[in-house]
């Protein structure tokens, strides 16, 4: 089958499309016939050789896709061939098939086409897992997402606004901040014009945000704690920024706060499912409502997949890059 192979890492010229052997399920799994696959930054560093797939799962870049079932386990029953779905995986998403854990497996939220499915499954299990599973975000808290026009933020601006959160966000322009304020965002804050810890401490008249999702991490940490309201909860899911930083124990002791730190591809199946089936639950419901829909900037061939990445790297766009197959 097609899919994309690294020759080696490193920049995007490593990036090449080949054949590889056709994956074959296991008895609890299912194959995908992918239709669409998202494109993360996680894919970057794992193309860049910072981030390897957790043991068993394929070397194929890829961490979500849609498109339909095209053979299944032996114990699989809830899943039949030809089903349209959407799935978070491990790895192999860059590819014509891919086989999926069955608890990975997701239908596709009414109203949303097959392509733009392959935009909600990462992000949705993202912001759902660590926002709401785990820093237990509710209605009338102060929600501050950085990195609002990215996928992870597009849908993390949404939920909290769907969820009755006030939301604050943090962008790179001027176009970013009036796309987050069309989301739902109360204040956007150009961190690039703003000091965006000062326009918080502002907005919330020195009280803090709740919750905090971060993607930068390390250059951010100092603010971040510094953001929080007293029982506040910081989540970090990125380093752009950096991996080291330093800690303040004791603004986060006088605030009664608390930092998490948590990723989702080295999670167990079991935990994916659990994960998924939250989601299912909740978030489906609100994007069949049309409170929340996926955020697609552009789809490129898969044949173009370098110029996919060169887009991610950019920065430039709002919400998902696709690949299409």
């Amino acid at each position: 089958m097609r899919a994309v192979v690294c020759e080696g890492a490193g920049g995007l010229e490593v990036l090449t499309v080949g054949e590889i052997p056709d994956p074959t399920p296991a008895v609890d799994e299912v194959v995908i016939d992918v239709v669409a696959a998202g494109v993360n930054r996680a894919d970057l560093l794992q193309r860049q050789g910072f981030y390897p797939p957790p043991p068993g799962a394929p070397g194929t870049i890829g961490l979500e896709v849609s498109g339909r079932i095209a053979a299944v386990g032996a114990e699989v029953t809830d899943w039949a061939v030809g089903d349209e779905c959407c799935a978070l995986l491990a790895g192999g998403g860059y590819a014509a098939k891919v086989v999926v854990p069955a608890p990975q497996v997701m239908p596709v939220p009414d109203g949303i086409d097959l392509i733009s499915a392959a935009a909600l499954p990462e992000v949705v299990a993202t912001v759902w897992s660590n926002i709401f599973m785990g820093a237990h975000l509710r209605e009338g808290e102060t929600f501050l997402v950085h990195g609002g026009a990215s996928g992870i933020g597009t849908m993390a601006i949404q939920l909290g606004v769907a969820h009755g959160a006030r939301v604050l966000t943090t962008v790179g322009s001027k176009d970013k901040m009036e796309f987050a304020s069309r989301l739902g965002a109360d204040i956007a804050i150009n961190y690039k014009e703003a000091e965006w810890a000062s326009v918080v401490q502002e907005a919330t008249g020195g009280a803090g945000a709740d919750v905090i999702l971060d993607i930068i991490g390390a250059k951010y940490l100092t603010d971040n704690v510094k953001s929080l309201a007293y029982d506040g909860r910081l989540v970090v899911i990125g380093m752009q920024g950096g991996a080291k930083g330093e800690l303040d124990l004791g603004r986060l002791l006088s605030r009664r706060a608390s930092v998490t730190a948590a990723g989702l591809r080295t999670r167990s199946v079991a935990d994916k499912g659990r994960i998924i089936a939250e989601v299912v639950g909740h978030v489906w419901p609100l994007v069949a409502a049309k409170k929340v829909r996926p955020i697609v900037h552009t789809t490129f061939p898969l044949a173009e997949v370098a110029e996919a990445h060169r887009a991610l790297e950019e920065s430039t766009q709002i919400g998902k890059v696709l690949l299409t197959l």
